[in-house]
């Protein structure tokens, strides 16, 4: 048995209450990245391989026993290559260099503009390059996820490097179907929209979701960061996301006061819902693929390097958003979107992600095992905390399983610190260091008592 380890948030078996999923950061800030690390456990898992998440958190000091326990270390990847990412690459980096076995990088992606410039990454160009050796090192090739982080390793001069997208798109094999329906979008059609916090404050994306919100009665807006499942959630306002009122994870937002605005823990429960919608478009790459899987139409509006490569390469619809009108109508996108590229060509790419593995010595669960059916029917089995809402209501059902919450963490942090004292309390025997007077006086005032002593 094959004992491979994954680097993700968690694993996708694991249900986690809300609570613990926001304070815990399970989906490491933005939930997309849930999506490809499920999605590369279903395809990892194989009668001869266990699939062990190892969290988020980089500890250099695990390595040994990383050598020890594992066989194998692979490491989805998103956007890693950007300025923002760069001490956390510094840390991996660290880590991989004292590993002894394989690691296998899918699907890792640079951040630059929708120019393709490389020159914004040019000052952590070192890094970069430190990372992708250690990593070559231990591996027979690289997975990027598109033509422009390709073009910017091969510049380096690494030539062990595979454009296969992101594993996201694999999760159900070779199965992609994309409901279209004849009919054109109007009034009565549910749409799903997605953004980020940039798209709307760099962007026309926010009159975009505002025209959408009064044309469409049923629009949905998905959120993805932390922050805005916080805000959601607990109506915390303290991230620097907070000030962004247009943004309708905001409470402010006509859209956040109406409960048209949901943030996901779980991929399942996020896809399961986006079955029931007829369109879905937006900034977010993942929110989108998170669509596709489902069924739902979608269309990307591309703001950088990120999104661009990966439509690019699965032929996924998009559009520049820069060039966006601010009245873009999502019955236009709709209209316009071809998905015959991206089914036709899914065989195509799914057969270069497999041939990936195989290079790099895994098994897929598609060539090897049951095609994911143990993983789905597992994963059927499992109840997961349906989309987050926002907290519009002041009655005891909403309030009391937060309350609960808050109770038990109060409970928990209660006996943390009693134990501590428990501790404090048995070390107390330790001689405390005394001060130089408390010495001096000592040496001096035994002579002195003796002397005073009345003689027998």
């Amino acid at each position: 048995m094959k004992r491979i380890l994954l680097r993700s948030g968690k694993s996708p078996y694991d249900v986690v209450p809300v609570e613990r999923a926001l304070h815990e950061d399970v989906f490491a800030t933005n939930s997309g990245n849930l999506i490809f690390s499920d999605a590369a456990h279903k395809i990892l898992e194989t009668p001869r391989s266990e699939v062990v998440s190892n969290g988020i958190t980089t500890r250099v000091a695990d390595a040994d026993r990383i050598n020890s326990e594992y066989d194998v270390f692979v490491i989805p990847l998103a956007n890693a290559f950007r300025p923002s990412f760069e001490r956390q690459l510094e840390r991996l980096t660290q880590l991989i260099s004292k590993l002894k076995i394989p690691v296998v990088v899918p699907g890792v992606g640079a951040q630059t503009g929708t120019n393709y410039s490389a020159d914004r990454l040019r000052p952590m160009q070192s890094t970069v390059y430190a990372f992708v050796s250690a990593v070559l090192d231990r591996s027979a090739s690289i997975g990027v996820r598109g033509e422009f982080t390709e073009r910017y390793l091969r510049d380096m001069g690494f030539r062990d490097v595979d454009v296969i997208g992101c594993p996201s798109m694999f999760l159900n094999g070779t199965r992609l179907d994309i409901r279209k329906s004849g009919r054109a979008l109007g009034p009565d059609s549910r749409i799903s929209v997605n953004g980020s916090h940039d798209a709307v404050r760099k962007h026309k994306l926010g009159r975009i979701i505002n025209r959408t919100h009064v044309h469409y009665p049923h629009l949905r807006f998905i959120g993805q960061n932390l922050s805005e499942a916080r805000q959601l959630h607990w109506r915390d306002m303290s991230h620097q996301n907070a000030t962004l009122a247009d943004i309708p994870t905001h409470p402010d937002h006509p859209m956040y006061r109406e409960d048209k605005v949901r943030v996901y823990v779980d991929p399942a429960a996020w896809m399961d819902d986006l079955r029931g919608f007829d369109f879905s478009f937006g900034s977010r790459i993942h929110g989108n693929i998170a669509a596709l899987l489902a069924g739902t139409p979608a269309t990307v509006l591309c703001g950088d390097s990120r999104t661009l490569e990966l439509c690019r390469y699965f032929d996924i619809p998009h559009r520049m958003l820069a060039k966006a009108p601010s009245d873009l109508d999502p019955a236009e996108l709709y209209a316009e979107a071809d998905f015959g590229p991206l089914t036709r060509g899914h065989q195509e790419r799914f057969d270069r992600f497999m041939n990936f593995l195989d290079k790099n010595g895994l098994e897929n669960t598609f060539t090897h095992g049951d095609g994911g059916a143990a993983f789905e029917e597992r994963m059927s089995g499992l109840a997961f905390p349906p989309g987050i809402r926002p907290w519009v209501g002041a009655d005891a059902s909403t309030m009391s399983a937060r309350l609960g919450w808050l109770q038990s963490q109060l409970t928990d942090l209660t006996e943390q610190n009693n134990q501590l004292k428990r501790k404090l309390s048995k070390n107390s025997s330790v001689p405390v260091q005394r001060s130089t007077y408390q010495r001096a006086r000592s040496v001096v005032g035994r002579p002195i008592k003796r002397a005073l002593r009345p003689s027998r």
